[in-house]
């Protein structure tokens, strides 16, 4: 059985503990699936989502760890590019072995059950990356920018000043 963490908001956590994590997400084909990464050594890749997720209007993120058998077909990738269908322990192992894993996903294709919850808790809500791995001195694109975004009308003008 592989252990996966899924990351969601606080408000979720009496309806995951009732009836499991609805497969209501979708990727950018369109996929419907829960997402989730493989509980790694290193706790800011497991939990890498975190400062994005609250860059959506989130306030608190739990997690949510889960197991699914090993043979079980999940969908892997970067968040960005085409995922590959793989059975979960190799979708897990791929994501470990990567040298940088940042921006790696999973798609569970299906709902899991309250029955597959093995925990649910706390996480440092600090961790992790926002707009996209190594962004750290980029200035995000204007057009991406979600209005009444904290900082966004900044980042616009100073984006329009330099020609962007």
């Amino acid at each position: 059985m592989t252990l996966f963490v899924h990351l969601t908001s606080e408000k979720n956590v009496r309806s995951i503990r009732r009836a499991g994590i609805r497969a209501s997400g979708r990727s950018h084909s369109g996929l419907p699936g829960v997402f989730c990464l493989p509980i790694l050594p290193s706790y800011q890749l497991t939990h890498q989502w975190v400062r994005e997720l609250r860059r959506g209007g989130r306030r608190t993120i739990v997690a949510v760890d889960f197991r699914i058998p090993d043979d079980e077909p999940v969908h892997v990738g970067h968040y960005g590019r085409e995922h590959a269908r793989l059975p979960s322990a190799e979708a897990a192992a791929l994501i470990a072995d990567r040298d940088d894993a940042r921006g790696w996903e999973v798609i569970v294709p299906r709902t899991i059950t309250a029955g597959e919850v093995h925990r649910i808790r706390g996480v440092n809500q600090v961790t992790g990356w926002r707009y996209m791995p190594n962004a750290h001195g980029v200035p995000p694109c204007r057009c991406c920018l979600q209005r009444g975004e904290y900082g966004g009308a900044r980042i616009r003008r100073r984006a329009e000043s330099s020609g962007f």
